[in-house]
């Protein structure tokens, strides 16, 4: 018998196997996205890294990737932070043109989501919404999301303060699916979470070591020989807490930011023009590193405290494969 939760995503995202391959940030290359979706989970489309870092045209990026997964749902994530005009015209087109290619499935994060949320719907879509506590996840649910992306303390990237259970027990009187996302290595981690109750698992750090995505060999090899103690938070990259392996670089770089900096991410306005500072320079350090010979961003890795229990760099199908053989003998 397979909870009612886990049955409600599985209907909503389309996916036979609860489980997401989460929107990264540059990883997110088609031949990942696809994979995962292929082998029965959902992989979800950054643009981002489909069109900057991949270098595809965005509408035939999306029907490589729709080719590539072979029939099976995609997902597409759509930061909705109102940073400029240009760039919320940009995502509007963007989310636009995905539902005109079948996507049916929307992560959103960083702002609110209505306008998405209310072009899905229109569509016979669903959005999810990323959350770290239950004052967020109250505003995307008054906002008319379909789920929630509970994004927790043991995440890759940005994460949250509140343990998986924690942050469960928080969300689930609000009664929509939830999604747990952060420290989920291997199969009996998977398990382990829906037993909690949650509809299904995020994963990032995970299929960042597999054989299909593109990032440079040395970020994979990193994943695979950290462990939990290796993972820091640093507000140094986006001026909010992200998740990295600590390097030697991390280390010269520091973890905090700055009086100035800290002041601008209080404001409403000033916020933003923050964030965008933030963001150029995080592309340019990118770019450099391309330039540089291209591991793939060798000077800092993203990556949350799943690294403790991720041993190989493997297909993505195996591990989706993995993962469903362990949850269905669950049932």
């Amino acid at each position: 018998m397979i909870p009612a939760p886990q049955q409600r995503f599985m209907q909503q995202s389309g996916a036979p196997v609860p489980l997401i391959g989460g929107p990264m940030y540059p990883c997110s290359n088609p031949e990942l996205v696809a994979a995962v979706s292929r082998a029965g989970a959902i992989g979800v489309v950054q643009p981002i890294s489909l069109t900057y870092v991949h270098g595809h045209d965005y509408r035939e990026g999306l029907r490589l990737i729709h080719r590539l997964a072979d029939g099976h749902s995609i997902g597409f994530n759509a930061l909705v932070e109102k940073s400029s005009r240009v760039y919320e015209q940009r995502m509007i087109r963007w989310v636009d043109i995905a539902l005109e290619e079948g996507v049916r499935f929307f992560l959103t994060s960083l702002g609110n989501p209505r306008w998405v949320v209310d072009k899905v719907h229109a569509a016979g879509g669903v959005v999810y919404h990323d959350v770290i506590n239950r004052r967020w996840a109250e505003k995307a649910r008054d906002e008319g999301v379909d789920g929630l992306i509970a994004v927790n303390n043991r995440a890759g990237g940005h994460l949250g303060d509140k343990d998986p259970r924690a942050l469960f027990d928080e969300l689930a009187p609000l009664g929509l699916p939830l999604v747990s996302a952060g420290g989920v290595g291997n199969a009996s981690e998977f398990v382990d979470q829906l037993a909690i109750g949650y509809a299904a698992v995020q994963l990032g750090t995970r299929f960042i070591a597999t054989t299909e995505c593109k990032t440079g060999e040395a970020y994979k090899e990193a994943i695979v020989t950290a462990r939990e103690q290796d993972i820091v938070s640093t507000e140094r990259l986006s001026g909010v807490p992200v998740s990295v392996i600590n390097t030697p670089y991390i280390r010269r770089l520091g973890t905090k930011i700055g009086p100035i900096a800290r002041w601008m991410f209080k404001g409403r306005k000033t916020k933003h023009w923050a964030r965008t500072w933030y963001g150029l320079t995080g592309l340019w350090r990118l770019k450099r590193d391309q330039q540089r010979g291209g591991s793939g961003a060798n000077e800092y890795w993203q990556a949350g405290r799943s690294v403790e229990t991720i041993t190989a760099i493997v297909p993505a199908g195996d591990v989706v494969r993995d993962f469903a053989a362990a949850w269905r003998a669950t049932r």
